[in-house]
């Protein structure tokens, strides 16, 4: 059963990183307006939805997200992921809103400024009163950039239980067994997908073009038919889910892979 949703509140951000998923560029867009918003999520929430994920692009480049965040406080637990650049400027009005969680996104794992950035601002946030944590997209290509980032956020006080490791989707894809190093042979969180790919019967990605999916990366999407929970199961109906693009983990990376807790 559906329990947990996320939703790109658009796809503008001003970085514009060539490996996004969704495509995002700075002159980005959305469809959705405050209103049809919080009018989707209190009804998905009063159909047993308790988990809603704002992300983007830049969630904090969409011009409703502080209203959004407020009107739907209490409704069902909220989380916000950024990749940080702007949070300094809003981090008020951040505080003000209350989300449940806010991620802030490490790209790059051997950039020691946006590391340490990184760092900073989680503490800041945890000070004021805001749950936070990391999430650190990793490379094959740079396993050891983020095991030593992974040290360094540890042992600056944001623990492996604040920490999602990310596996890098389309190209330069670490196996399940590479990721357990990064996190240093420890239960550490990813997604339900590391070691093969597959739907989750309790989670549904919505796009910024209200696109319904079983998964944030997958190209098999399908629009949703009114802004509801009768709608997006509609969507979701005999959808398929096509592969992002990496290899399948040997049947040694999924045996090493079994200690970790696998979270999406």
């Amino acid at each position: 059963m559906l329990d947990r949703v996320s939703i790109e509140l658009t796809n503008a951000c001003s970085k514009g990183c060539a490996f996004c998923y969704n495509e995002s560029r700075p002159h980005g867009a959305t469809v959705w307006t405050v209103d049809e918003l919080s009018g989707f999520i209190e009804d998905i929430a009063a159909r047993g939805i308790q988990a809603v994920s704002f992300g983007g692009g830049e969630p904090l480049d969409y011009p409703g997200w502080v209203e959004l965040l407020c009107r739907t406080q209490g409704i069902v637990f909220r989380s916000i992921t950024t990749h940080g650049l702007h949070l300094d400027r809003h981090l008020q009005a951040l505080v003000k809103a209350r989300p449940d969680k806010v991620h802030v996104s490490i790209h790059h794992p051997d950039r020691l400024a946006e590391v340490s950035r990184v760092v900073r601002q989680v503490k800041t946030l945890q000070a004021h009163g805001v749950a936070s944590g990391v999430n650190l997209l990793v490379r094959r290509s740079g396993l050891l950039h983020a095991r030593q980032c992974s040290s360094t956020l540890q042992s600056n006080g944001i623990g492996l239980d604040r920490i999602m490791f990310l596996p890098m989707r389309g190209h330069d894809t670490p196996s399940a067994r590479e990721m357990g190093q990064v996190a240093g042979g420890r239960r550490f969180q990813s997604m339900t997908c590391l070691l093969a790919c597959g739907q989750s019967p309790r989670f549904a990605s919505i796009g910024w073009d209200r696109t319904v999916a079983w998964c944030s990366y997958t190209g098999s999407r399908r629009p949703l038919p009114s802004l509801d929970y009768a709608g997006l199961l509609a969507a979701l109906n005999d959808l398929g889910l096509i592969p992002c693009g990496p290899i399948p983990p040997s049947a040694e990376d999924a045996e090493d892979a079994e200690e970790p807790s696998q979270k999406a």
